[in-house]
Formats: structure tokens, sequence, C-alpha cells
């Protein structure tokens, strides 16, 4: 599918939900929001779930007994089947909500790894990674004596999967790995890589972030034992995300964190008995309001068709990424042939900083910086890049617009 006429019209209809996007910055300038992969602006529907909650059924779940306590409890739950549904989980049970990717990911380590990993294990992650999926098994290795092997990076961006299937030994038992780089936008083979990390006996750990709002997912197809994923990046509210683990891991996993809503019973003499996943997982009053943002989030985004947006935003990439190669001086970091709509670059004799200050003048807002990816970074010899990165409601205008705003930018910095 190209991006016809009429598509481009349901952008427009689609822009029309998004009240941040009618801003204007700096004397009157257009807001051109091209931090997508930090976070993505948020749709009316996901808005008026948020206040919808608060003026008519603001209870605390779970325990309450009254009709806005069942009102909540069954919206909370009800953003549970949504999620499984939305990941083809298949078990609501698999679906444990948190804070964010970043907790996901801590809470796989300090249960499920501080339980099942033993000193000289190992672990294999990435050149890629984020630094929530560096730091949290940094950690652990630490705690527990274990070894962290890394998987390379090639110059276009992609995994070297013949060093990857090489790394594997006796004692592997974890592969840890994006789903998308969010640095530069590479999709990694997750269901090829996760079939060879199975047939070593290693579990798959999945960092969901980057891909959720760009592809459908099916945790089951791509043979993902843990999945995490936020909710910011997928057009829905800050503070909460989920984590997908099988049952049988959830099941024999200890809890992280405790506190209320999390147990069976609690004993002075006789100790706690727990409550079964997902609940063991979220102790305390959890986001209520955030987590029914997040399946309105979801509900909006599958009713938009995710073919219809992947799309969209492959000629968004490849309509920039064509202009911005005739800049002179500008160099793309990344090219791999599977990207998701992310543009990370540098250009000869401007640094990151100012290029991202002073486009920002013109209304364009990017991100700078080493993008918490910073062994990729090094890996390429940089200290930063600049990273444009396009979502469903951007345009074919704002991408001209971009570029010849960032043209303006390099010429100004250059004199």
């Amino acid at each position: 599918m190209s991006m016809s006429d009429e598509l481009r019209l349901d952008v427009e209809a689609l822009r029309a939900e998004f009240p941040v996007l009618s801003r204007r910055l700096h004397g009157d300038r257009p807001l051109v929001y091209l931090d997508n992969a930090a976070t993505t602006q948020t749709p009316r529907p996901v808005l008026d779930a948020w206040t919808d909650y608060f003026e008519r059924y603001n209870a605390n779940i779970h325990r309450g007994l009254h009709r806005l306590a069942d009102e909540a409890t069954q919206a909370y739950e009800g953003s549970r089947d949504t999620v499984r549904e939305f990941v083809n989980a298949e078990d609501v049970r698999e679906i444990v909500f948190t804070r964010g990717t970043t907790e996901g990911i801590n809470l796989v380590a300090q249960s499920w790894g501080r339980a099942n990993l033993r000193e000289g294990d190992e672990i294999l992650i990435s050149r890629l990674e984020h630094h929530s999926n560096i730091v949290p098994w940094q950690l652990l290795a630490e705690e527990k004596g274990l070894t962290l092997r890394v998987i390379p990076v090639d110059e276009r961006g992609e995994l070297d999967l013949d060093t990857y299937r090489a790394l594997f030994t006796e004692r592997t038992r974890l592969v840890c790995v994006s789903h998308v780089s969010n640095a530069l936008g590479t999709v990694n083979p997750i269901a090829a890589m996760s079939e060879v990390a199975h047939r070593h006996g290693a579990l798959m750990m999945v960092d969901g972030a980057q891909a959720v709002a760009h592809m459908p997912l099916d945790v089951q197809a791509l043979g993902a034992d843990f999945y995490a994923f936020s909710a910011h990046k997928l057009y829905g509210p800050t503070g909460v995300g989920v984590l997908y683990g099988r049952f049988e891991l959830l099941e024999a996993m200890p809890p992280w964190q405790g506190g209320g809503e999390m147990i069976k019973t609690v004993s002075l003499e006789e100790g706690s008995r727990f409550a079964a996943p997902p609940h063991r997982f979220e102790a305390g009053t959890p986001a209520i309001a955030e987590v029914i943002a997040l399946d309105r989030a979801i509900r909006w985004v599958t009713n938009h068709h995710f073919e219809l947006i992947s799309d969209w935003e492959q000629g968004l990439l490849r309509r920039a990424s064509e202009a911005m190669k005739g800049i002179d001086g500008l160099r793309i970091i990344g090219e791999a042939p599977h990207k998701a709509a992310v543009i990370s670059f540098v250009v000869d004799g401007a640094h990151a900083q100012d290029l991202g200050l002073l486009i920002d003048q013109y209304g364009v807002a990017i991100r700078t910086g080493h993008h918490c990816a910073q062994p990729l970074m090094h890996h390429y010899g940089l200290e930063a890049t600049c990273r444009a990165s396009f979502a469903a409601y951007n345009t074919p205008e704002e991408v001209d617009y971009f570029v010849d705003a960032l043209g303006s930018v390099i010429r100004m910095v250059r004199d």
C-alpha cells in the first residue's frame, strides 16, 4: 500500500485527535513533533478515558464493595484482557502491569534472575540495547557472579547473528535483546533469535518499548518468554507499562515487592503467603487511571490499523532519508534494511546539541544525545547523535519542513 491521497486524508483527520499538535511555537511556528521514540503524543480518546475515571468512578480497586470500586476494578481488569489480546498472550494471567519497560525488565532480573541464576551462568545482551536492558543485568551479574556476553552490531546497525549463535555455551541461561533499537530503529529478528535461544535451553527477554507503536505484536509467534513495553510510547500515559511473561515462569517466580494486594494471607507468626500471578507482582495501589487509559490507547491504535500506520511511517522514513542524504556533511547512523521510522544522524562540524537547540527555534522537536545507548554510540565512535522519529500523525509536509529547517540550521552553524 502506498501513501495515497485517501490515506493522507485519514491522517489529517487523525491529527485532529491530538490537541497538542495545534500548538504554535517561537513566533507562531507550527509544532513539528519528531521525538516520538522518546514519547508519543496522546489522542483525545485516551485523555477522555483518564478524566472520565477521575470524574465518575475514582476509587481503589479489588477490595472495595461499593459501586465505584466495582466499576474501577472492572475497567482495570478489562484493560488487562485488552493487553492480552493486543500481544496475543495465551492467558490473561500472563499480563503484569508495571510502571514501564524499565520496571518490567528489573522485575525479571530481581525475581526470575535472583531465583534461577547461579555463579558462572551467562546472559547474552546486545550492543544495541538501551541502558534499561543493560544496567539491571550488570547489577545482577555483579551480585551473583554472572557473565554478560555481548552480541556485536555491524556498521549498518544489524546484529551479527553468526556471532550470536556462536556465543552460546552450556552456561547460557538468558538472552536480553530489544525488538527495535531506540537509537537506530533497527528491527531485530526476534523469532529467529528466540528459536536459537530455546534450542540451547535459554530464555528470551525482549525489550519491546520501541516496537509496540509500529507493528502488530504476537508474543507467542515471537517466542518471547518475557516481553516488556511502556504505554507512553503507544499514544498512552506515562507511568504505566506491561510485562508479559509465560505463566509457568511467572507462577514459579517469587515476589519482587511486598505490600498490599500481592498476598493471600499475612501472619506475624507464620509469615506470608502470596497471590497468584499477575497480582503477586502488583504490590500496592496501582496506576489505575493510567491502566484504564492504556486500554483506550490500544483500542485507538488498533482501530487505525497497524498495517496502515506502518506503511505511512515507512513512507515518511523513506522521504526523510532520501532528502537528508542530499545534505552535505550529514551522515545517517544505522541503515539496516529493516527499520522502524527512526533516523539517527550526525553532521560534520556541528554538535548534536547545537543542532537540536537551533532547530527547536523552527518549532521542530527532535532528540539529541546518546539516547541511553552509550555502548552503541561508542561502537560508532560517537558521543551523541540527533534523532528524528516519526509517528502516525506526522505528515510528508512536516518531513519537508524538518529537512528545510535542518539545512538552514546547518548553514547557520557553519557560518
